[in-house]
C-alpha cells in the first residue's frame, strides 16, 4: 500500500467515524475520554467548553492521541491511531462551521463564552486491522 492509498484509507476511516477518544496528558499520565471530531483534510476539530480539564491540559501539554474507527464487531475491525499537537481555537468562523444540535445541547447558544474548538494538526497517523496488512503509518 502506497502512501497515497494510505491517505485515502485512512481519510474514508475519519470520515465515516466521528466518535472517538482523544487522550491529554496531565501530571505525566495520560487522561482519555470520548469527543466527537470533524476532519479537514487530515486536521480534526471538536468543540468543547474553555471549563474542562482538557482545555487546561492542551494549554500546559499540547500532545494529544486519538483513535478512531473500531465498530466494536470484534479482532479485525479497522481504525486509526493518530498522534498530534493540539490547541485551543475561539475563531467565529469554526465555532459557526461546527454549530450545530448536538453541539448546541452543552452550551446556552453559539455566543456562550465557553464555547470553543479543539483543532488537533496529526503529526502521524497509524492504519491498524487492516484486513492482512500489517499496522501502516502515514507521516504528516
Amino acid at each position: 500500500m502506497d502512501q497515497q492509498e494510505l491517505r485515502k484509507k485512512i481519510e474514508s476511516i475519519i470520515d465515516e467515524n466521528k466518535t472517538g477518544t482523544l487522550a491529554t496528558v496531565s501530571n505525566n499520565k495520560p487522561h482519555t475520554r470520548y469527543m466527537t471530531f470533524f476532519n479537514e483534510d487530515l486536521t480534526l476539530y471538536t468543540p468543547t467548553s474553555k471549563q474542562t480539564h482538557k482545555t487546561d491540559e492542551i494549554e500546559e501539554n499540547s500532545n494529544v492521541h486519538i483513535l478512531l474507527g473500531y465498530d466494536g464487531q470484534g479482532v479485525g475491525d479497522e481504525y486509526v491511531e493518530i498522534e498530534g499537537k493540539a490547541e485551543v481555537n475561539d475563531s467565529e468562523e469554526l465555532k459557526d462551521k461546527l454549530w450545530n444540535d448536538e453541539v448546541a445541547a452543552w452550551f446556552d447558544g453559539r455566543d456562550d463564552p465557553n464555547y470553543t474548538i479543539l483543532k488537533i494538526q496529526p503529526q502521524s497517523i497509524r492504519l491498524m486491522n487492516s484486513k492482512k496488512i500489517d499496522p501502516k503509518t502515514l507521516e504528516l
